[in-house]
Parts: structure tokens; C-alpha cells; sequence
């Protein structure tokens, strides 16, 4: 069996083939539409003031549009293989841990307050997201993100471990879907879209009225051109603006919404993945009752990819409307109005359905993310989740999983039992802030029901809260030292909620001076484990050290270490027990060229 880079690697180099042969093809049907118009100009020129066959032309005009059709065809071929191959290189680049900078960061869901994105890095360039996204719509990737940023129920999470090893192996699913939009950008709002689908409808039925009016004003049109005289079309005129008047404004705030909604190419990229999604035949049967949701509820049945394919045709007839020919038929052909009225149409058969499909194609696109990512990292396991009302963190060689699997430093962490919390001192650069984030996002990975960066992890239900950032704020006029403290009021909040906390605190309260910082970081760890949470507290100050002697079997103290070696600081970034023995701040700056 080929592993995840090998079968990307022959995939990639197939695709690589099919876009050089589209590529010579294209050049090729290119030259032969020269060739035909330089022909059909120097036939002109040849047969200039004699007498030119018109067969000749309409040959040529025939040859030039088959060839044109089969350019077009040719170039859609060209990009959908060049999408492919781009995204086996992405595949690779992943792999190989070169993926920063590829792919969709998740800025958009960045939030402030929340109790541990921000510190963990989940959006943003080089972040958790970045890695695990491969959805192609917006509904698939907020899906992601949510998923990231709160912790799935125990039975959620066994879930979604059997579809992502049903998925797992899907390659061509993940391949069809990432190559429907070409690399083209798509615009498309999925909560404006579905209160539109939910939306009762506003006109009157009156739609045959409206279509009847339309087809008076041709039969009219015809018959003054046969001097029938002008007064039936007259008539007919006035009565459409009569119509146009009852109905106009109506019919436009139906249009403008689903413009507002989504435009026809983003409905035209969510057909895409849909039709890719109802055509797969899965073996298991609760995938398979997923992607069985992408019917129209109520007879007659209609495929989701279709119903959705005619809304774009209805958007694109919408987004027309602006066109200054259009425009001319306004009141002729009651353009608007007929827009209005097929988009009432589609909106009382499909759009009950259109919630539903929403949810299954985020929910599938969130799926093969993770399952692209357990394809590609296979060393990575899903954890086991016990339910148990005691708070537990047991992983064993637990990595830093957006740090390169070649650079990065595995460690042994385990959190409640014996001890509810890890102290863990050591010096500057040691490497605590990048062990807090390991088990910080490993928790967060476990608990989206994704694989995780260990040998093996076993963890209960948790909420997670951090404090590793806490800068001051000009702007808002705060401290570092205050914005630190309302942090830990927010993770002190998380106590209260139904599962137990997990805390990770960085340098905790080293804005304050040595002697309240001591007092107030025993207090905080010992609410903390009072009230049944475990978690992890960094520092470089020794004297917090002590707060273990102080809860003695809750509290244990760990340390990372350094040496200097050849002049320069050695960190090798392995936990140990026990208490730093040294500093390194001095020797720090003295070979900086500090004198101190």
C-alpha cells in the first residue's frame, strides 16, 4: 500500500500530464480560430469585386463556432487539471510540513474574548485551521471553525471518528470537490441564503397573469406589425404598467434579497459540491443517511444539485436585470416580475430543503477536512474519550502539531489522578509557552474529533480556558497586567459550566510585583483545583515553585532546563521533575553583549 505522499506524488504527475496535453490543445484550437479568420479575410481579399461564395463563409463561420465550443470545453479541462495538481501539491507541501501560507486562514473567525483561540493559535496564518481546511464553501469551513472553537459531547465525537475512517481513504471525493470551482472565487452567504429559502412568499398568485400579459404584448407586437394598427399593443402596454405598479416593488425586494443572498456563481459552486456529494456511494450506512438528506422533502423528489442548479439560473436572471438590453424589456417582457415570481416559485417547492442541504454539505466538508488530515498524518490516532466526572489529560509523547514533525519535541503529560496541576518552571526560551499550546491544542483537536499529535491520548469531557497573551492595549486603556486579569475572570467563569476545566496559564501574574504575585497565583491554583479543574501554570519566578508544598499531591513541580554550549544556549526541551536549579537571564544578555 502507497503512503499518503507517494499516492500524491503519482496523482499529481497524472494530473500534471492531463493539463500539458489540455495545454497543447488549447494552443492548438487557438491557432486553428487564426487560421480560419486570416482564411476567411483573404478569401474576401481573393475574391474582392467578383462574386464571393457564401458557402464558403457559413463553412467557415460553422468550423470556427464547433472549434470555439471545443476550445471552451478545452479550457475548463485545462483548469480543472490544473486545480488537481495544485491541490496534490498542497497535499504534499502538508505532509512535508511546508503548508504556511497555503489555503484559507480563518481570520474571519477570530474572536477576541474566546477562551483559548487567540492563545492557541486556531486562525490566522500558520494556524490549526489553516492546516485541517480543505472545504470549498463557506457553510464548510464555519462549520470547521466551530467545531475547533467548542468541545463536541462524547457521543458527537465517536461520531465523527467512524465518518473520518470512512472518509479517510476518499481521496477522489476530497480531489473532486476541491477542483468544482476551479480556483475561481465564489461569493455566497449561507445565513442570508437560507432566511431567504425560509422566507413566506410576498407576491400574490398571480404568476399565469403576469405570463399571459407577457405573451398579449407579442401576439400585439405581431399584430401591428401586420397593420393590425396600434392600439391593442397600446392597451396592452398600459396594462403592464398597470401590473408593474401593483406588483413592482414587491417583486423587486424579492430579487434584490436573493441577489443580497448569494450570487449565481456561488449557487453554482454549491450545486457543484452537492451533485460531487449525492453521487458517492459510501459502504457506511450513516454516511450514506447523510448524504441521502440531499433530496427535496415532499414529492416529487428532485436531487438537491439540481434544485439548487435552477436557483442559479434564477440569481443569474436576477443579477441581469442591470443589463441596459434588459433593461429595454422591463416593461415589455415584465422582466422583473417574471424573475420574481420563478424565484417564489423555487422558494415554496425547495425551501424548506434548503436548511437541510446547508447542513449537510457543511457538515460534509468539515468531515473531509479532518479526514484529509488523518490521510495525511496516519502516525496520528484518535483519542480515547472516557466519561467520567473527574477531569483527565493522559498523552503520552504528545506533540506541537503545527510545529514540523522533524523540529518538534514530544513529552509526556498527564493531568489529574495523583496531580491536578503541573507547575512548571524554567528559564527563558525553554520551551513552556510551546508545551502549554501542545496540550492546548491537542485538547482542542481531541475534542473536534479529529486525530491527535501523540503516541496515544486519553482524556474525559473538558472545558478548556488559556492566559498565554495578555498584552496592554493603548487603545482600550488597559494594563497588560489587567488585561491578564479579566482573562483569568473568564477562565474562572468556565468553572461553572457542566464539564470540568482545563486551564493553561503562562507566566502567571508576572506583572505585579513578587510578593502579590505569590499570594494571588496561590489562590487562583487552589480555587482551581478546589473546584475539581486540572491544568498547567508556567513561571520563571521560583518562588510560585512553592505553592506545591503548599497543596502537596494536587500541585507538582516540572521544569524544562538549558546549557550553554560553545557559547551559545542548548535547549533540548524535555520535561523533567522537580524544580529549574538556574536561571539563564543573566547569561542571556551577557552574550548579547550586555554588561551586567
Amino acid at each position: 500500500m502507497q503512503t499518503a505522499i507517494e499516492e500524491y506524488i503519482r496523482r499529481h504527475d497524472d494530473r500534471q500530464r492531463v493539463a500539458s496535453a489540455r495545454e497543447r490543445t488549447h494552443a492548438r484550437l487557438g491557432n486553428a480560430k487564426m487560421a480560419i479568420v486570416v482564411g476567411a479575410l483573404g478569401y474576401g481579399a481573393f475574391t474582392l469585386g467578383g462574386e464571393p461564395q457564401l458557402v464558403v463563409y457559413v463553412s467557415a463561420a460553422s468550423v470556427y463556432l464547433a472549434i470555439a465550443v471545443w476550445h471552451e470545453l478545452t479550457i475548463r479541462a485545462l483548469a480543472r487539471a490544473n486545480a488537481a495538481a495544485r491541490f496534490y501539491l498542497d497535499g504534499i507541501a502538508r505532509i512535508e510540513d511546508r503548508w504556511i501560507g497555503i489555503g484559507q486562514t480563518g481570520e474571519r473567525f477570530r474572536e477576541r474574548d474566546h477562551p483559548y483561540a487567540d492563545d492557541l493559535d486556531l486562525f490566522g496564518d500558520g494556524s490549526l485551521f489553516q492546516l485541517l481546511s480543505g472545504a470549498r464553501t463557506p457553510m464548510g469551513e464555519e462549520r470547521l471553525a466551530s467545531w475547533l472553537r467548542r468541545a463536541a459531547t462524547p457521543s458527537e465525537i465517536a461520531l465523527r471518528h467512524a465518518r473520518v475512517s470512512a472518509l479517510r481513504e476518499n481521496v477522489d471525493l476530497r480531489e473532486r470537490i476541491a477542483v468544482v470551482n476551479a480556483g475561481s472565487a465564489r461569493r455566497m452567504a449561507p445565513d442570508r441564503l437560507m432566511a431567504w429559502a425560509a422566507t413566506a412568499a410576498t407576491l400574490p398568485r398571480a404568476r399565469a397573469l403576469v405570463i399571459l400579459m407577457a405573451v398579449a404584448f407579442v401576439a400585439t407586437l405581431v399584430l401591428f406589425l401586420r397593420g393590425g394598427g396600434a392600439l391593442p399593443m397600446g392597451f396592452t402596454l398600459l396594462a403592464e404598467a398597470g401590473l408593474v405598479a401593483w406588483l413592482g416593488r414587491r417583486a423587486n425586494a424579492v430579487v434584490e434579497s436573493l441577489s443580497s443572498a448569494t450570487g449565481a456563481a456561488g449557487l453554482d459552486l454549491l450545486s457543484r459540491v452537492i451533485r460531487e456529494v449525492e453521487h458517492e456511494r459510501v459502504p457506511d450506512a450513516d454516511l450514506a443517511a447523510l448524504f441521502g438528506r440531499l433530496t427535496a422533502a415532499g414529492p416529487p423528489a428532485a436531487r438537491a444539485s439540481q434544485a439548487i442548479a435552477a436557483l442559479a439560473r434564477i440569481a443569474d436572471w436576477s443579477d441581469s436585470r442591470h443589463n441596459v438590453f434588459t433593461r429595454l424589456l422591463e416593461i415589455p417582457a415584465l422582466y422583473t416580475l417574471q424573475v420574481a415570481y420563478a424565484a417564489e416559485a423555487w422558494r415554496r417547492r425547495y425551501g424548506a430543503s434548503m436548511a437541510d442541504w446547508v447542513e449537510v454539505v457543511a457538515e460534509t466538508e468539515a468531515l473531509l477536512s479532518i479526514s484529509g488530515y488523518a490521510f495525511e498524518h496516519p502516525a496520528d490516532p484518535f483519542p480515547a474519550i472516557v466519561e467520567q466526572a473527574e477531569a483527565l489529560f493522559e498523552g503520552n509523547d504528545v506533540g506541537h502539531p503545527l510545529i514540523p514533525a522533524a523540529t518538534a519535541v514530544r513529552n509526556s503529560v498527564t493531568l489529574g489522578g495523583p496531580s491536578q496541576v503541573l507547575l512548571v518552571s524554567g528559564s527563558n526560551m525553554a520551551g513552556k509557552s510551546t508545551l502549554l499550546r501542545t496540550v492546548g491544542l491537542n485538547v482542542v483537536l481531541a475534542l473536534a474529533g479529529a486525530p491527535v499529535r501523540a503516541a496515544t491520548l486519553t482524556l474525559s469531557p473538558l472545558a478548556l480556558g488559556t492566559c498565554l497573551r495578555h498584552t496592554d492595549s493603548l487603545h482600550e486603556g488597559r494594563s497588560g497586567f489587567y488585561t491578564e486579569v479579566l482573562r483569568l475572570r473568564l477562565v474562572s467563569d468556565l468553572l461553572d459550566g457542566p464539564a470540568p476545566l482545563v486551564f493553561l496559564f503562562d507566566e502567571l501574574l508576572s506583572g505585579t510585583n513578587s510578593s502579590d504575585r505569590r499570594i494571588a497565583a496561590e489562590g487562583i491554583v487552589r480555587s482551581m483545583v478546589e473546584r475539581g479543574a486540572i491544568g498547567m501554570v508556567t513561571t520563571h519566578d521560583l518562588a510560585l515553585t512553592e505553592i506545591a508544598n503548599v497543596l502537596p499531591g494536587r500541585v507538582r513541580n516540572v521544569h524544562l532546563q538549558d546549557h550553554v554550549e560553545d557559547g551559545k544556549m542548548r535547549f533540548d526541551y524535555k520535561l523533567r521533575d522537580g524544580v529549574i536549579e538556574h536561571s539563564n537571564a543573566l547569561e542571556l544578555m551577557r552574550m548579547i553583549g550586555l554588561d551586567v
